[in-house]
């Protein structure tokens, strides 16, 4: 079993920065990707941004150039460095692990961009 802690969610002004955290637990080995997703209130659960064990990242016409997906060297702990938050960004950030051929995913990080 793979837990997953999320952090860095909160209220940010518009225009403004944050960075999500998402730890694993154990090694990354067998871990063939890791991402983010987030859900909008009345609205269905959407990928933001991807990153294989390969190094290879995919985002959301949404977020490109505004995110940014990274990872650890330990391959563990995905970020995701979100800048020039606005509005419709505000929704519960969600972290996945694909490890072993099996799906992980957080609790989940709410946040708000709201003046």
């Amino acid at each position: 079993q793979v837990q997953l802690v999320e952090s860095g969610g909160g209220l940010v002004q518009p225009g403004g920065s944050l960075r999500l955290s998402c730890a694993t637990s154990g090694s990354g080995f067998g871990i063939t990707g890791m991402g983010w997703y987030r859900q909008a209130p009345g609205k269905q659960r959407e990928l933001v941004a991807v990153i294989t064990s390969g190094g290879t990242t995919n985002y959301a016409d949404a977020v490109k150039v505004r995110f940014t997906i990274s990872r650890d060297n330990a391959k563990t702990t995905v970020y995701l460095q979100m800048n020039s938050l606005n509005s419709e960004d505000t929704a519960v950030y969600y972290c996945k692990v694909w490890k072993n051929g099996v799906d992980y995913w957080g609790q989940g990080t709410q946040v708000t961009v709201s003046s």
